[in-house]
């Protein structure tokens, strides 16, 4: 039997997304910090908040870049927890781990999470599924890898609906971000994030995806200022 078709991704392929993050690791934190207004960190703790995690929890953060957010959920979980943060850019998990955060920090592709099914309490991913070449595939693993009852979680940045908002986003992300790509001197990265992101699916069809992949009680919101979206779901609890 032929294995099932990929669903719906980011078709770049996945050697060169490893190898433009390799390469604008060393600034990947200034420039998202200059593209979001500094509101990034707000967003990175509302979603630790969504996955409700308590001191002594394992969390798994996939698509972990340079570990900002996996930093915000150990001190959450406090030394009697355990995170892990997986990415497939060795470049960023250099940078994570220099970070000298309590996260064990690993090369791992996000369509297979070498981890047994239910290993954590949660699972986050932040900024990081529009990279990935099979959305539904990842969110699956997701689920597979967290316990009954526990919460993944999806911080990305989303295109406004419509009005003024997303006027502004579209000359934001199509015009000054590959300039800023430019000046910065890794000009083809700069203008792949923006193209990511405009071709991210709307955030209902997200919902829909992460109820696809077995998730209940799913529910997405809008982040401050209205350029990201923060959408949770719950691992079926056993019968």
């Amino acid at each position: 039997m032929s294995a099932a078709a990929p669903g719906p991704g980011n078709p770049a392929d996945p050697a060169a997304v490893r190898g433009m993050f390799d390469r604008i690791a060393p600034l990947y934190d200034a420039m998202n910090t200059l593209m979001t207004g500094g509101i990034d960190g707000i967003w990175r703790r509302a979603a630790v908040r969504a996955a409700r995690l308590r001191p002594g929890m394992a969390v798994l953060d996939v698509a972990c870049g340079t570990g900002r957010l996996a930093e915000a959920a150990s001190a959450r979980v406090g030394s009697e927890g355990r995170v892990v943060g997986v990415d497939i850019s060795e470049g960023m998990l250099s940078r994570a781990r220099a970070r000298g955060a309590a996260v064990d920090f690993r090369l791992a592709d996000a369509l297979a999470l070498p981890f047994p099914a239910a290993s954590f309490d949660a699972a986050l991913i932040g900024f990081g599924l529009r990279n990935v070449p099979d959305y539904a595939a990842a969110l699956s693993e997701m689920r597979r890898v967290v316990r009954p009852g526990g919460r993944v979680v999806v911080l990305e940045i989303a295109e406004p609906r419509g009005g003024i908002g997303r006027r502004l986003f579209r000359t934001w992300f199509r015009r000054v971000v590959p300039l800023l790509g430019r000046l910065a001197r890794q000009g083809a990265a700069y203008r792949y994030l923006p193209a990511s992101m405009l071709a991210y699916p709307p955030p209902d069809a997200v919902a829909g995806l992460l109820r696809a992949a077995g998730l209940e009680e799913v529910r997405w919101r809008w982040l401050p200022v209205g350029l990201a979206t923060l959408h949770v779901g719950r691992v079926p609890a056993d019968p």
